[in-house]
């Protein structure tokens, strides 16, 4: 079997940030890295949870809206995938990502799609560990440009 792509990224180079993983047809994947890779510091799944509901609740409600695939947490809880369509711009992604980290960390009041007929494991979020991502993901991507979508090595 061939080795997919995000496995040969070199993780031991990979530093928090946004980058382009992958352009399959119309779709980019987004690497948005949270924690450095093999740091001893992961985000709680509780963390995630409520991040992805943030995230996606505030990407799906901008006006890329239609242009999102999917938001979701990667196994190793260092980081998130952010699916687009390739016809948003790449400065435009990481302004949305922008925004999103920072509707994340000011966030206050119920979690959306937090009632139990609306997630499959309501009980199990964390608002204030995901505000803590928000934030620090905010202040990494605050001054990131279309060039630092490059992963480095």
């Amino acid at each position: 079997m061939q080795k997919i792509a995000s496995f040969q990224v070199n993780h031991d180079l990979l530093e928090k940030g946004m980058y382009v993983s992958r352009i399959d047809g119309d779709v980019i994947t987004y690497d948005i890295r949270m924690k450095k890779p093999n740091g001893g510091d992961y985000f709680t799944m509780s963390a995630a949870h409520t991040l992805e509901h943030l995230f996606a609740t505030y990407a799906r409600n901008s006006v890329f809206g239609d242009k999102v695939i999917y938001i979701g947490p990667m196994g190793c809880r260092t980081g998130f995938y952010l699916l687009l369509r390739i016809s948003v711009a790449y400065a435009d992604a990481i302004t949305l990502v922008q925004e999103a980290m920072a509707f994340i960390r000011d966030f206050e009041g119920e979690i959306p799609g937090n009632k139990k007929e609306e997630c499959g494991n309501y009980l199990d979020h964390d608002l204030a560990g995901a505000k803590a991502l928000g934030k620090e993901m905010h202040e990494v991507l605050k001054s990131w440009r279309v060039e630092d979508l490059t992963y480095k090595g």
